[in-house]
This record gives C-alpha cells, structure tokens and sequence, in this order.
C-alpha cells in the first residue's frame, strides 16, 4: 500500500467529540503534527471524517 502524510493543521477545539477521538485515533493532536501512514481503507475513511482539519500528501 502507498504511505501518506497526515498533517494537523486546524484546532479541534469547539469540535464534536468524535472528530477529536479520530484525530488522536491518527496519532495527532497538535497542530503542525505530521504523521506518515499506510493508506488503508480505515485511515482514509478517518480521514475523510476530518479532512477540513488535516492535510494529506502522498511519499
């Protein structure tokens, strides 16, 4: 599978509390955090769940 970049780049406060669980279920938190990923069916699925919060790139 391809790998992708994650990286937080908007706040989650005043966010529901499922789109918090998702980021910190990626491994982020913070903002300006990056991780890199396996781009599996779930972590796209979570990430289409918080897509106006993160950004994507492919490696």
């Amino acid at each position: 599978m391809a790998k992708i970049k994650i990286t937080q780049v908007r706040s989650t406060i005043d966010r529901p509390i499922d789109q918090k669980l998702t980021i910190k279920a990626l491994g982020l938190g913070k903002i300006n955090k990056s991780v890199e990923v396996e781009a599996t069916p779930q972590i796209q699925g979570m990430v289409k769940k918080v897509n106006h919060l993160v950004t994507v790139s492919k490696i």
